[in-house]
């Protein structure tokens, strides 16, 4: 198999569109594994205050008062 043949199956083809779609997603999901990581790591003594946001915060503590 030569390079030609490697370069019309991922770009000329459907299913190497789909494995280098496949490829991107699995190399950007490690890659937002491994920042998470370091930056919980790089930030483990940060105390969350109340002017803190979180995407996890939910809204309805802030409705009853």
């Amino acid at each position: 198999m030569d390079f030609g043949e490697v370069y019309h199956f991922l770009f000329e083809t459907i299913p190497g569109i789909g494995c280098l779609i496949g490829i991107g997603l699995v190399v950007s999901i490690i890659a937002c594994i491994i920042m998470e990581r370091r930056t919980r790591k790089r930030f483990a003594n940060h105390e969350a205050g109340e002017d803190d946001w979180s995407f996890f915060d939910d809204d309805d503590e802030d409705e009853e008062k």
